[in-house]
């Protein structure tokens, strides 16, 4: 399988407003997939449901575009994809991936993975862009969560192609084969099955156990007996601040 030299064009930049916001403008542009961006600082980053992404020097901010002909709701399952890069270039700093697209170490928040995506008709993706956020050299201050870094071990400019390769990889046992090759990898990386978890969508909170993912990367939580799929949610590991307002903690 070819290594990123082949297939990826990375770019590097002192300092842009969003890595992921120059794949979009680039493949609306129609730029070949196979860019890819990384920055040492970034003005305008972001994380998940809209949240701020605080971008400090010396950590990896780095956007990739493909073109892939799937489905739209295949994108989550690119979020899974990229989680196993991650895990497998950072096998040795005890990393583990929490659904949906959470990189935890040693139990906190050590970085995240965006998955965008514009439609080229109402069944194909028309591009998908993978941004990448890890805390490489330092940690931000955050009074809602545990956020962990590894404290310079691995720079982005070692990690970055490394990364490329990784996704690269994993983008071609895609095209071979279907998605269970990547749920699986994704699984042996992840949380145990049984971690105790609370999903919460808005204003509804289901608590249960960890049982695994279904066939679309949707998650398999386990409660009162049954086991039910969520595609969409935000999840807290217990013990967590629920709402009788016990003291706990969120990853």
């Amino acid at each position: 399988m070819t290594g990123p030299a082949a297939f990826w064009r990375l770019h590097s930049f002192e300092t842009l407003g969003s890595t992921s916001d120059l794949c979009r403008d680039l493949a609306r542009q129609g730029e070949p997939e196979g860019y890819a961006v990384m920055a040492r600082r970034q003005t305008a980053g972001r994380g998940s449901r809209g949240r701020d992404w605080v971008s400090a020097p010396g950590n990896l901010f780095l956007s990739c575009l493909l073109r892939p002909a799937d489905r739209p709701r295949d994108a989550g399952l690119w979020a899974l994809l990229a989680g196993v890069a991650v895990a497998e270039c950072l096998a040795s700093a005890d990393v583990k991936l929490k659904w949906p697209n959470d990189i935890l170490h040693r139990g906190a928040k050590l970085g995240g993975i965006l998955v965008e995506t514009e439609l080229r008709t109402n069944a194909v993706l028309d591009y998908l862009v993978i941004g990448i956020g890890l805390n490489l050299g330092s940690a931000p201050d955050l009074a809602d969560r545990s956020v962990a870094s590894l404290e310079g071990r691995i720079s982005p400019e070692q990690l970055a192609p490394r990364l490329l390769d990784r996704i690269n990889h994993w983008r071609q046992v895609r095209m071979l084969e279907d998605w269970r090759p990547i749920r699986e990898a994704w699984l042996s990386h992840a949380l145990p099955v049984g971690t105790a978890m609370t999903l919460r969508r808005g204003e509804l909170l289901v608590g249960g156990d960890f049982a695994g993912l279904a066939e679309d990367g949707s998650l398999l939580l386990q409660t009162a007996g049954r086991v039910h799929a969520f595609s969409t949610g935000e999840i807290w590991l217990q013990p967590r601040q629920g709402p009788d307002g016990q003291e706990t903690t969120q990853c």
